[in-house]
């Protein structure tokens, strides 16, 4: 009898590279398929931080995660920071660019936070307008990432799958599906009073989403605070995630993979484990997927 056939590829598996682990990823140089950096932290010009990131990209292919281009903002895009970016880009050449599909700027004020943008076809018309921006001036597309929203706005003409969809469509970007994010809002609903089973909830916005647009997914840790889950990015990656994670493959097939870790930053011995054991997901996944073909 014939071998049984096997997934012909596994996802890139990456980390996200913070400063602890600065000198210990150079010095190990752990097998992995990319490392993941936040892009403001790397704008300034020269300097010790880009001296490192510059280091890193000889090992590891970089991919850049943006957490201040405010895409949803009605104001537009900020020229100075999209100025950093876009040198930045040109410095790493890195291997993905991605933010989130949220706000944190209006005219002369800035949010340290992500909020979320209203569900409407007013607020699709401002964020595709600024990922075009984006775009135009990196000559590449970005991967746009739903968010973890702890606020909710009282009028949608849609649903957030549908959203980004048609964000996907109209401009060409990419979507960064963080399956973390899913699931903290899920069960957030929950503690709202929504009905039905948060993870049935999250399943079906994987479902709703269209394979071709993703280009990316996270898996990170939350906490459960009482009344409110937060997408803390500070602990291991909970059973109901790697469901998840699992119906994410099943749905967009061997899309690299990182995991975020944010705060309690532990050992890198801790989130290469982590990283592995999502290596360990996807190759049974895609294995029996394979299998059932």
């Amino acid at each position: 009898m014939p071998a049984p056939s096997l997934p012909a590829r596994l996802p890139a598996l990456g980390i996200g590279w913070r400063h602890p682990h600065y000198a210990a990823l150079l010095e190990q140089q752990p097998a992995l398929d990319f490392i993941e950096v936040h892009s403001e932290n790397f704008f300034a010009p020269g300097g010790a931080a880009l001296a490192v990131l510059r280091e890193g990209r000889e090992h590891y292919p970089v991919s850049l995660h943006g957490v201040g281009l405010s895409l949803g903002s009605a104001a537009g895009i900020d020229p100075w920071h999209l100025d950093q970016l876009a040198r930045l880009v040109q410095t790493i050449a890195p291997v993905r660019v991605s933010d989130h599909a949220s706000f944190a700027r209006g005219p002369g004020e800035h949010a340290n936070d992500l909020l979320p943008v209203p569900l409407t076809h007013a607020a699709l018309d401002a964020l595709c307008a600024n990922v075009a921006r984006v775009q135009d001036r990196l000559r590449r597309p970005i991967a746009v990432e739903n968010l973890s929203a702890y606020v909710q706005w009282r009028h949608a003409d849609m649903d957030e799958p549908a959203f980004l969809n048609t964000l996907a469509q109209r401009t060409g970007c990419q979507l960064l599906v963080d399956v973390n994010n899913l699931c903290v809002n899920a069960l957030n609903a929950q503690l709202r009073g929504a009905a039905g089973d948060p993870l049935d909830h999250a399943l079906r916005w994987l479902d709703a989403i269209a394979p071709a647009h993703v280009a990316e997914l996270h898996l990170a840790g939350h906490v459960h605070c009482g009344d409110i889950v937060i997408d803390d990015h500070g602990s291991r990656v909970v059973d109901a995630v790697w469901t998840l994670y699992r119906h994410a493959l099943q749905r967009f097939g061997a899309v690299p993979t990182l995991i975020e870790w944010d705060t309690d930053v532990p050992a890198l011995d801790v989130l290469l484990d982590e990283a592995e054991r999502a290596r360990a997901v996807a190759r049974q996944t895609l294995t029996t997927e394979a299998l059932a073909a």
